[in-house]
């Protein structure tokens, strides 16, 4: 596991409902709580660069807990668009699959509980739903790239 794993895992807990998360490999143990220290118990092994690189560990995560500063998105022009945003970290998806037709495309109409994309989030692939009626303007989003929580998806026009 490196140190982007353990960042999107401690982002993904944070943003979650869930509250403790342990994961236990031969040569590390790590334990992430909610509203707690992140700790990592580190099991003694004989490779000797794994030895090397255990100790930078606990740093790599306090980091990892420092605030991100939020990448601000292209603002529209104050107009009635509606933003759906991501509800989750994961990677953002168009269609079901390479071969599969895009969920929606730019001048698409969508209606309630209409799927617009996927978020692949730790091996589960999460269909995100519009929660309104209106017309796809803008797809702020390229496929296949991560996206952060309550990041703008798609800028739909409701009228």
């Amino acid at each position: 596991m490196d140190l982007k794993d353990i960042q999107t895992l401690i982002r993904f807990i944070s943003s979650s409902g869930v509250d403790e998360v342990t994961i236990e490999r031969k040569d590390f143990k790590l334990n992430i709580r909610k509203n707690a220290p992140a700790t990592i118990q580190v099991a003694p092994i004989q490779h000797a660069m794994t030895a090397q690189v255990a100790p930078a560990i606990p740093q790599q995560i306090a980091a990892a807990q420092v605030a991100t500063p939020e990448v601000p998105v292209e603002a529209a022009p104050a107009s009635k668009l509606i933003e759906i945003k991501s509800p989750m970290i994961g990677t953002f998806y168009r269609s079901a699959g390479p071969d599969k037709p895009l969920f929606v495309s730019v001048g698409d109409e969508i209606n309630v509980g209409d799927t617009v994309c996927i978020i692949e989030a730790m091996k589960l692939f999460n269909e995100i739903e519009s929660e309104f009626k209106g017309k796809i303007v803008k797809v702020m989003v390229e496929d296949s790239t991560p996206v952060e929580y309550d990041q703008v998806l798609f800028l739909v026009d409701p009228s």
